[in-house]
Formats: structure tokens, sequence, C-alpha cells
């Protein structure tokens, strides 16, 4: 098992063997570095992810193939439930779906009225979506399992 946090300065991995994995993005930092606009343009989303593509190929290696990911972050389980997700106590998010929910992202970027999606403009939301699409996609998740926070 993988599991993924995305925190404001930092992306936390924690593998099954009990490592933990760094990445140096973000939701706040991201943000910070590389949306000047809300929602971000074509121009500093394409910068934030080769950054983030950049950071993910650093770890890619250590991550060990055929694990299944997992986060209790309430940003991603309020992405999963952006994207059609049933608000249940367990939700599993498909790649597809993050996928569709990021060309969503892209219309509004593009002009569309963020209310016509429901789509938050928020610089921090499209950061947290944004590794979360890099994450899944570079490193061959095709789901992410959403647990509710423990507490």
């Amino acid at each position: 098992m993988t599991v993924l946090h995305i925190a404001g300065d930092e992306t936390l991995i924690r593998l099954d063997s009990g490592a933990v994995l760094t990445l140096a993005v973000g939701s706040r930092r991201t943000a910070a570095a590389f949306f000047r606009h809300e929602p971000p343009t074509e121009a500093e989303m394409e910068n934030a992810i080769m950054a983030v593509e950049d950071e993910l190929m650093r770890v890619r290696s250590l991550i060990p193939e055929g694990t299944s990911l997992e986060t209790t972050d309430a940003a991603v389980r309020g992405i999963a439930l952006l994207g059609g997700a049933a608000a249940a106590g367990t939700i599993v998010f498909s790649v597809e779906a993050v996928e569709r929910l990021f060309d969503r992202l892209a219309a509004v970027m593009l002009g569309r009225p963020a209310s016509v999606d429901g789509i938050p403009a928020s610089r921090e939301f499209a950061a947290t979506l944004l590794i979360l699409r890099e994450f899944m996609h570079h490193l061959k998740f095709a789901e992410v399992t959403v647990r509710p926070a423990a507490g």
C-alpha cells in the first residue's frame, strides 16, 4: 500500500516498508510558486505540471509497482465528491475520473464559468488536483481509495 498526503508545503508518500518520501510540492506551495491567476492560466498550469513531474521522477523508482494508493486527505475527498463519487465512508476514485475532473478545470481555465460545473476556481484546489492527477498518471495508479480521516 502507498499512502498519499498532499499537504500545504509538501506531499508525503508512506510506503508499505514504513519509509516516507517527501516531495517539494504541496497545494499551497505549488499555488504560490506557479499560479498568479484564479483560476490559473494554461501557461501557469503547464509550468506547474513540469515542476510536479520533476519531483515525481525523483521518487518514481522507489515506489513499488502494483501497490494500492490510499489517502485520508479531506481535499482529495472533496475532489472525489466533485468528480461524482458517492459521499460514502470510503471512496474509490479512478484515474479516469480524476482526468475528467481535470478536464473540467481546464474548461474553467479557458473561460467557462466555474459556477457552471461547481468547480472551485481557487489556486490551491487547482494545485491539489494537479498533484493528484500527475501522481496517479506517472506512477500508474488506476485508482485512489479515500478513507475517512481518523479522529
